[in-house]
């Protein structure tokens, strides 16, 4: 037997990758709904090799419901998943309503799998950030060997995180480069995107940091370790998908960059492309479309007593969302919603 699954969201960006996702993995499915607001109720979405019929997010019953994948908004959701949720549908939420609840298990499945069960409360699970995610993957095996102290990390992150429109400023900018007389102003972001970098994402707090780079340092302590000490600098950069990290790493114990590499190499979701010459790495353009979070640049820092630089890159869209929502789904029905 399979699950009824309800993608809610699935015009958009997200919710396309996650109808893809399920269809690529196999999700044991007997019933799918594909949801959004009255404005989109009809639109067309593929899952697998069917196509699907939107319907409308506002008159959908989600009573009978086991699974439902959220990729909407924060104020949406703030209506739409506690009605799921009363329904007896357990609700995996993209946004970032409820990752910051105590009661709500924020949840990347490489990392901290386990934690899945303390969906009961709310009857909901929350989805991280895309940057968190990539990030904590490859920091957990590296923190089980040699225990993270601090972590600094600066983002170097695609448009697609901000949605269709921001991949269509990107385009039309770049085109209206080359057109005199057809520039386009930025409407998405606060300044041009094409041929520039933003080192704004999200708004800024009374701190100095925006809530982006908040939002990595809050959630690296609930997923990975409350005790470790992250700061960060997030920046929109002129890629359509996939987000970059350049990340630093200070440790309690000595960790040698080799054995740092084949720790990464055995750990899930991680793919090892580290070579020491021109184009032994990986670029987002490269980690689009895949599933891995790709970690590059693995080098020892002699500026602190244990310390390491990495490079980690992964398709946002995927890992940084649908694909984690998809996995914490398929742990869910694992360990908590078993079938026959």
């Amino acid at each position: 037997m399979g699950y009824k699954v309800a993608v809610v969201g699935a015009t958009g960006n997200v919710g396309r990758e996650m109808l893809n996702i399920l269809a690529e993995r196999e999700f044991p499915v007997d019933e799918i709904a594909a949801l959004a607001s009255r404005r989109s109720l009809g639109t067309e979405c593929s899952f697998g090799d069917r196509t699907l019929k939107t319907q409308d997010l506002e008159q959908f019953d989600f009573t009978g419901w086991d699974i439902a994948l959220f990729a909407i908004g924060s104020d949406a959701t703030r209506e739409y998943a506690p009605k799921a949720a009363r329904a007896g549908c357990v609700v995996i939420d993209n946004s970032s309503l409820y990752r910051y609840d105590p009661d709500v298990p924020l949840i990347v499945p490489e990392v901290n799998a386990d934690a899945v069960m303390g969906y009961s409360k709310r009857n909901i699970i929350a989805n991280p950030n895309c940057s968190t995610a990539q990030m904590v993957v490859a920091l957990k095996p590296l923190h089980d060997r040699a225990r993270i102290k601090r972590v600094v990390v600066s983002t170097y992150q695609s448009v697609s995180g901000s949605g269709k429109e921001a991949m269509d400023e990107l385009w039309n900018q770049t085109k209206g480069m080359y057109v005199p007389g057809q520039e386009v102003a930025p409407s998405v972001y606060p300044k041009q995107i094409a041929f520039n970098v933003i080192p704004h994402i999200d708004v800024f707090l009374d701190s100095g940091e925006t809530k982006e780079e908040w939002k990595m340092v809050a959630e690296t302590k609930k997923i990975l370790d409350p005790a470790i000490k992250v700061t960060a600098t997030c920046v929109r950069v002129p890629v359509f998908v996939g987000h970059s990290e350049a990340i630093n790493i200070e440790f309690e114990d000595f960790l040698d960059e080799d054995e740092a590499r084949d720790i990464l190499r055995e750990s899930p979701g991680v793919m090892v492309i580290d070579k020491r010459e021109p184009g032994g790495y990986i670029t987002p353009i490269e980690c689009v479309g895949d599933y891995a979070t790709f970690v590059s640049r693995i080098r020892q820092d002699s500026t602190i007593e244990n310390g390491l630089n990495l490079w980690c890159v992964s398709d946002n869209l995927r890992k940084g969302a649908a694909l984690n929502a998809v996995q914490i789904a398929e742990v869910l029905g694992q360990r908590a919603l078993k079938k026959g």
